[in-house]
């Protein structure tokens, strides 16, 4: 809750005119208490798990229609497994990521995350954002080894794999256990460096769009501009790490691709991309964009 009666105390606190996305902050938050800004979390990434899918998913569904950007035009989901899949992951985030996002304010509030003026400029956010990405991709990269190995794949991140050729509503479905744990690297960069909520907010969304692109219905869309973005895995090398399922130890990277080249863990991808290049084809590519088969 901001500590000013009035838009003129606001601007005399600031020690200036409030800009447009000030004064919008102020009319929506000056008498909403923190805590309830920081539950806006839940129904966001909520509306946005919803919404962000739904046009490649609606565009699958659509039996007769050919898809030529498919990784895997073999497979087509039917609509039973979409509704499955978005009923599972909203039961998880309700019941388990929402009570825990209600219970750990004070951990927000610990860390610095501020909800007062001034707002952020976009330089500071972006900055802020870049920081955030970085350390959720490099400790990410990590329990996402562990959750490989065979005591934590069995118990836990199995269900995550159970898509083989993945969805963008696939992103999120997993094991309650696996959302709760891969929450610890999204927050560890806010803790680190302390943003202010709107900020907190757009890295979650960001994060969750990024999550939902790399599990885009197996669609490499030529118009897709993050193939712009310096070593940013994207669709493709995301989907090569489900389409070779439990025994993968490839592609662990959930952003950028550095981890697993200077931890080795692309070989495998590597080298299906030369055999790729090479042309070199096997009966498997008549099911699928893989045409080279899976290696480890």
């Amino acid at each position: 809750m901001l500590p000013y009666a009035t838009a003129a105390e606001a601007e005399a606190a600031v020690g200036r005119g409030l800009t447009w996305a000030e004064a919008a902050w102020f009319r929506y938050s000056a008498s909403i208490p923190d805590y309830c800004l920081y539950c806006h979390n839940v129904p966001i990434l909520l509306l946005v798990y919803t919404l962000a899918p739904l046009p490649l998913a609606l565009l699958e569904l659509r039996r007769h229609l050919p898809l030529p950007h498919k990784l895997q035009p073999g497979v087509r989901h039917p609509p039973a497994a979409f509704l499955r899949c978005y009923a599972a992951t909203a039961r998880v985030l309700l019941l388990a990521v929402g009570p825990v996002q209600l219970a750990s304010f004070p951990a927000v509030r610990a860390v610095g995350i501020r909800t007062g003026l001034p707002l952020p400029s976009a330089g500071e956010t972006a900055a802020q954002v870049a920081v955030y990405l970085l350390v959720e991709d490099y400790l990410g990269y990590w329990i996402h080894r562990l959750l490989h190995t065979p005591w934590a794949y069995h118990h836990i991140h199995r269900v995550h794999h159970e898509f083989t050729a993945p969805m963008g509503y696939a992103a999120p479905y997993a094991h309650w256990a696996e959302i709760l744990i891969l929450g610890f690297p999204a927050f560890a960069g806010p803790a680190i460096v302390p943003c202010h909520m709107t900020t907190f907010w757009l890295w979650f969304v960001l994060r969750h769009l990024e999550a939902i692109h790399i599990h885009s219905g197996r669609f490499k869309l030529p118009f897709d501009p993050t193939k712009y973005i310096p070593l940013y895995g994207g669709v493709e090398y995301h989907d090569y790490h489900h389409f070779v399922g439990g025994h993968s130890q490839s592609n662990f990277s959930s952003v950028f691709t550095f981890c697993d080249y200077i931890y080795g863990t692309d070989r495998g991808y590597r080298y299906h991309k030369l055999k790729e290049m090479a042309g070199n084809h096997v009966e498997k590519g008549d099911e699928n964009g893989f045409a080279n088969g899976k290696q480890d």
